[in-house]
């Protein structure tokens, strides 16, 4: 058996034990799998097993190891699960993603960033991505590592090789026909919409969505939207932006307290009825019955269904569009199931909106660009969004399932809110805590969260918004302890 060979570019093959001078000596009994891949982890982390590198044949890795194929195997599905690599059929398993480093304990001293200073601002997100830390728990990001890059590629081989030069010029503001034809069918099969293609305008995200909807709004008289609260603060700060007034309406355990919407004298609201932000409540159905009398009666239903296609232990929440297209503006976006970086999202709105809307996007850049459009809509059409959805919501579940189990270990005086769908939880703390000041401390030490008390006008108990989809099951364990260990 020849030696192993060093890997040092993108792609080579890192072959055998070799390379990191494995000694199955020292693996406790019965945890070989487990130590095999705490070493491939940490080579990954450190970089002598670079990105894009091959993982040695689970055969040959097991032979030089003398050890049964199953534990190679095990090993490498562990770091599967963890999103540090991926199968790529004949090319092997191949590594896609570096692993956060460890939260140490004591924490590293380190210049405290200047993020949770205040009452946020509309830069605190730049400033909070900006921060550096070990372990990233904010909420509403996908796992990037995931991204289905060889789907994507295919996808868009398939498109330049029948694209037409015509294609490549100015095209529709609304979006090519294939992208509204693929959303179309994408929303009547996963959230029980039917609409026309032709209503279907694509945007740069919601955020775009929300800043179109904000002017014509304004052009019709109406310059007021409630909103959730607690509720998200970015959705908050792009409405004021606009000039939007926002007065808040109380979120409990059913939802939206739409009995107090009225006292607001809000011709408008916006909330996210499937999986409220940030506390994970569904507006259950009387709720829902009342808020579609308050529209019926001429209110306008703004429903943001941002992550609603990521649920685990319940059937699919209906859309609110699907039941009264003629009141209620939807917006939606693959920015939770594929990437942010994307910006691609899409919205419906009531047919008397319709063309100051696409008046609206004309103006405000021609339209999204073509060609990405385009791979995403055979990306939805070919089935491959389907299947990667799928993939994600088990790994979803594993990281959740670890999340909530950190929690209950390393402070058992927290309640977990939020679990059954999304990509974060809600977690509540005892009165006594300041969760800006907790969250300030964990950010010195290495852990990134939002508190609560971002999300709400009024006052809301400590807590603290704790996306789990981006991280490894591990590394959300020892970042749960480390927030243990910020607390007084």
């Amino acid at each position: 058996m020849g030696r192993a060979k060093d890997t040092t570019s993108e792609g080579s093959i890192t072959a055998g034990a070799d390379f990191l001078q494995l000694d199955i000596g020292q693996a406790p009994p019965g945890g070989r799998a487990d130590w095999l891949a705490a070493r491939l982890r940490a080579a990954i982390a450190d970089g002598r097993v670079p990105v894009g590198a091959r993982l040695p044949a689970t055969r040959v890795l097991a032979g030089e190891l003398g050890v049964s194929r199953g534990v190679v195997t095990e090993a490498y599905q562990r770091l599967g699960e963890d999103g540090h690599v991926a199968g790529r059929g004949r090319a092997g398993t191949v590594v896609v993603a570096t692993p956060a480093a460890v939260v140490g304990r004591p924490p590293t001293p380190r210049r405290p960033p200047q993020v949770f200073t205040g009452r946020p601002g509309v830069e605190v997100f730049d400033a909070l991505r900006a921060a550096p830390a070990e372990v990233d728990l904010t909420p509403g990001v996908p796992d990037l590592a995931a991204f289905p890059r060889a789907a994507w590629l295919r996808a868009e081989r398939t498109v330049l090789d029948r694209l037409t030069p015509a294609a490549l010029g100015y095209g529709d503001p609304t979006g090519t026909p294939a992208l509204r034809l693929a959303v179309a069918n994408w929303l009547a099969r996963n959230r029980g919409i039917r609409v026309d293609p032709a209503e279907v305008v694509v945007v740069a995200g919601v955020s775009q969505a929300l800043g179109l909807l904000a002017q014509v709004l304004h052009a019709h008289d109406v310059h007021t939207v409630a909103v959730e609260d607690p509720g998200s603060l970015g959705v908050r700060q792009h409405l004021a932006n606009w000039g939007l007034a926002i007065p808040p309406v109380p979120v409990d355990d059913q939802g939206l307290r739409v009995d107090l919407l009225a006292a607001t004298g809000a011709p408008a609201v916006l909330l996210t009825p499937a999986h409220q932000f940030p506390t994970g409540v569904v507006l259950d159905g009387e709720r829902r019955r009342r808020l579609l009398a308050w529209a019926r009666d001429g209110g306008l239903v703004v429903e943001d269904d941002y992550d609603a296609e990521h649920r685990y232990d319940r059937p699919p929440v209906p859309a609110l569009r699907g039941m009264l297209p003629d009141r209620v503006c939807y917006t939606g976006s693959v920015s939770k199931l594929l990437a942010p970086a994307l910006r691609i999202g899409w919205m419906l709105v009531p047919p008397r909106l319709h063309a100051d809307v696409v008046a609206a996007k004309r103006m405000a850049d021609l339209g999204n660009a073509a060609l990405p459009q385009l791979v995403l809509a055979e990306l939805m059409e070919s089935g491959a969004m389907e299947r990667h959805l799928r993939m994600l919501r088990h790994r979803h579940v594993r990281r959740r399932d670890a999340m909530i189990r950190a929690v209950r270990a390393h402070l058992p005086g927290a309640v977990v809110h939020g679990a059954a769908a999304g990509l974060h939880l809600l977690v509540t703390l005892p009165d006594a805590v300041d969760d800006v000041a907790l969250a300030a401390e964990a950010l010195r030490r290495g852990v990134k969260v939002q508190p609560l008390s971002w999300h709400g006008q009024r006052p809301q108990p400590p807590g603290l918004v704790l996306g789990y989809a981006a991280t490894a099951p591990s590394e959300i364990d020892r970042a749960v302890a480390t927030l243990a260990h910020c607390l007084p």
